[in-house]
């Protein structure tokens, strides 16, 4: 039985015994090719299914909910800029979704950061902000409020890492060294990522330094091709095991039909090392279906990595040395003692999608916070064109029932408190999870929050009634006497007369308001 410290809730034997019930119960239909029971999903969490396997985890780290049916402690830590003060952020109720109304309510008025990620296992292995390393200079606290998330149907927040962030425990227990086995899987998502170094998160070096090959075992996850060829553009399920983000044996990839996960919203990336003579690669899309093996064979060839040589610290989001240019996203990850089964795999992969991550908020047609809309152009010129992003940038375009899905989740925003200001609003993509519609050089561009004081105030808009007396007009938060203006079918904040041609008078009036409707995409 797994205890956790004092100030936690304890799992109690019968608890304990009826998840082992129920894991069985759903390791057994998967093998017998049978789909998971849902309520065996909904009781049976990640670190049940892998304790019940025989594998079961020794870090568990999640900012949007439980990993164990009966766990009931913190998540994560926040601190707010204001006073610097401190609040876990914990659950409702045990096997639960985060609070994230707490986190809500401390950070009202100021803005905070991740301090903390609480490790759920008896392990305790936290991660902390990153201290300098090798590669990169201490690193800082991602912004609390970056990535809020629909999960089971709550909302919450994951952690969005951009360049200069990172996550750290080098002085863990439990954790695989010198050639142990050892599985682990995160969820994160293919539209935050990029080609640099490295966003990680598994196995690293106890003092923050390159020690050699084979001194890591992390799954890596982004667009950096480190042994080429590479198929397709990405991202790719990777493995950082030092000196090298290996596809295959070889490094380089093997297998022509793993081209990448492309831009999923919510992607399950997944490693097991038996760290002797063996690794395994996995992805799936942590909406819907199962995992696809992408790599199953030999460890690296070259010298070093048979067998391997953990040291067992554990880094999320930077690379063992702290190389830290990279971003991502990261909702939940674990690590276990031992090579999970392929049936535990799958059953975890299960549980990931019934979860329905990124599902309907419940709110639509609003400016609520948390309800999902489209923006429809009031001009009778283009009362059919629509709010979208396109290549990143912000333009409008005609969307109808007929359009793909693609430009109607293009067109389908969630409005969340204004970045800058609660009293106003931010828009956050539909379909890219943590990237904004925020204006640079007066242009409208879909990008990712990275926390700054700047890209709070350009990502803020206050409503007012519509300056042609119909629909709703967007004042920028930092440029009061500019609007949200379609102009030549892009986006741009504009007043009404200025040099520039977006600054027009003409139909100025009718150009700066919008209906806001029910959103196009479910």
């Amino acid at each position: 039985m797994l205890l956790r410290s004092p100030h936690i809730r304890p799992r109690g034997v019968s608890g304990a015994a009826l998840s082992v019930l129920a894991v069985c119960a759903t390791l057994a239909a998967l093998l017998l090719g049978v789909g998971a029971p849902q309520a065996a999903a909904a009781s049976s969490l990640p670190c049940d299914i892998y304790a019940a396997a025989g594998t079961p985890c020794v870090a568990a780290h999640s900012l949007v909910r439980a990993l164990y049916s009966s766990y009931n402690g913190p998540l994560y830590q926040v601190q707010r800029a204001s006073d610097g003060a401190t609040r876990n952020i914990g659950l409702p109720a045990a096997g639960g979704y985060a609070n994230a109304a707490a986190q809500d309510s401390f950070c009202s008025g100021t803005t905070c950061i991740i301090t903390k990620i609480y490790d759920q296992s008896s392990r305790h292995n936290d991660l902390t902000i990153e201290g300098a390393g090798g590669a990169g200079a201490a690193d800082v606290g991602a912004p609390a409020d970056a990535l809020p998330v629909t999960v089971g149907g709550h909302q919450v927040y994951g952690l969005e890492i951009s360049a200069g962030m990172g996550y750290r425990d080098d002085s863990t227990s439990g954790i695989a060294t010198d050639g142990g086995a050892e599985g682990m899987y995160m969820v994160t998502s293919g539209t935050h990522v990029n080609n640099r170094c490295c966003f990680d998160y598994g196995n690293a070096e106890t003092n923050n330094k390159d020690t050699g090959n084979g001194h890591m075992d992390a799954i890596n996850f982004g667009t950096e091709c480190w042994f080429s060829p590479c198929y397709g553009q990405g991202p790719w399920v990777q493995a950082d095991l030092e000196n090298g983000l290996f596809q295959s044996d070889a490094g380089h990839s093997k297998n022509t039909s793993d081209t990448g996960t492309g831009p999923l919203p919510f992607v399950t990336a997944l490693l097991k090392n038996n760290g002797q003579n063996h690794f395994a690669l996995k992805w799936g899309n942590a909406q819907s279906g199962g995992l696809t093996t992408t790599y199953s064979g030999g460890e690296p060839t070259t010298s070093g990595y048979s067998p391997m040589h953990q040291e067992g610290a554990i880094v999320l989001g930077t690379g063992g040395d702290n190389s830290n240019g990279s971003i991502g996203s990261f909702f939940e990850g674990v690590m276990t003692s031992g090579i999970p089964t392929d049936a535990a795999d799958n059953a975890v992969q299960a549980d990931i999608v019934s979860v329905g991550y990124g599902g309907a908020t419940g709110s639509t047609g609003t400016l609520g916070p948390g309800s999902e809309i489209s923006l429809r152009a009031t001009t009778s010129c283009c009362t059919g064109d629509y709010v979208r992003h396109q290549n990143n940038a912000g333009v409008v375009s005609a969307i109808t029932s007929g359009s793909s899905s693609l430009d109607k989740n293009d067109a389908t925003w969630i409005v969340r408190r204004g970045l800058a200001d609660s009293s106003c609003v931010s828009f956050e993509s539909r379909n890219y999870p943590g990237d904004y519609l925020r204006h640079s050089d007066f242009r409208l561009y879909r990008e990712p929050m990275d926390g700054t004081a700047l890209f709070r105030s350009d990502a803020t808009f206050c409503p007012q009634t519509g300056k042609s007396g119909t629909g709703t007009s967007f004042a920028s938060y930092n440029y009061p006497t500019r609007y949200l203006r379609h102009y030549n079918h892009n986006l741009y904040i504009a007043s009404d007369g200025g040099s520039n041609d977006f600054d027009s008078g003409n139909s100025w009036t009718a150009d700066v308001s919008w209906a806001v409707s029910s959103p196009w995409a479910p």
